[in-house]
């Protein structure tokens, strides 16, 4: 195994796609969690001298590459991370669509969000998302990712996490720079 220092958005960009394997636990983090995570990325982003945030390591197992495309990336450990940081960008990305902010820090725009973070856009069908989930939650986010009806048997925890991510975007409205500063700031 090896390990790689990388900034969270440009592994993101970089990497064709995320798979929860089955046998990985539902999404569970809480609210607190959440607002823990938020809080400090508002410290992150308002400090010039904190120059990175840690959040924690994503461990992955490479597929067996093709010539044609990518495998995607199987997540052994990472995935309440990594979800986390994906519902909080789907909800920085519809809050810009919705307030028609055109981009902050040029790497923050509704469009780049989605196409570069949570997407893969020449993709189709699963390969078109940057990250798929275990069965339990897979639907409940894909419907937040293309912006249609919670299923029915939702995943009460990205749904509710979702809505608190898009609470604190509205409720920080005059701080989004600093939001944005924090998440380029992840590691």
């Amino acid at each position: 195994m090896k390990a790689i220092q990388a900034g969270l958005l440009n592994f993101l960009k970089k990497s064709p796609q995320f798979v929860i394997p089955i046998y990985q636990r539902n999404y569970s983090w809480t609210a607190t969690q959440c607002r823990q995570l938020w809080d400090d990325l508002l410290r992150a982003g308002r400090n010039e001298n904190i120059k990175a945030h840690f959040i924690g390591a994503i461990v992955y197992v490479e597929g067996h590459g093709n010539v044609v495309q990518q495998e995607p990336l199987v997540v052994i450990d990472g995935q309440q991370r990594l979800t986390t940081s994906t519902l909080l960008i789907a909800a920085l990305a519809k809050h810009f669509e919705l307030m028609n902010i055109g981009s902050l820090l040029d790497t923050f725009s509704a469009k780049k969000l989605r196409n570069y973070y949570l997407l893969n856009p020449d993709e189709d069908g699963e390969r078109h998302f940057k990250l798929i989930l275990s069965e339990t939650d897979k639907e409940t986010l894909l419907a937040i990712l293309q912006d249609t009806f919670t299923p029915t048997e939702a995943s009460h925890r990205i749904s509710e996490n979702y809505v608190l991510f898009q609470e604190l975007i509205k409720l920080h409205q005059n701080e989004l720079e600093a939001i944005c500063q924090g998440i380029a700031k992840l590691m």
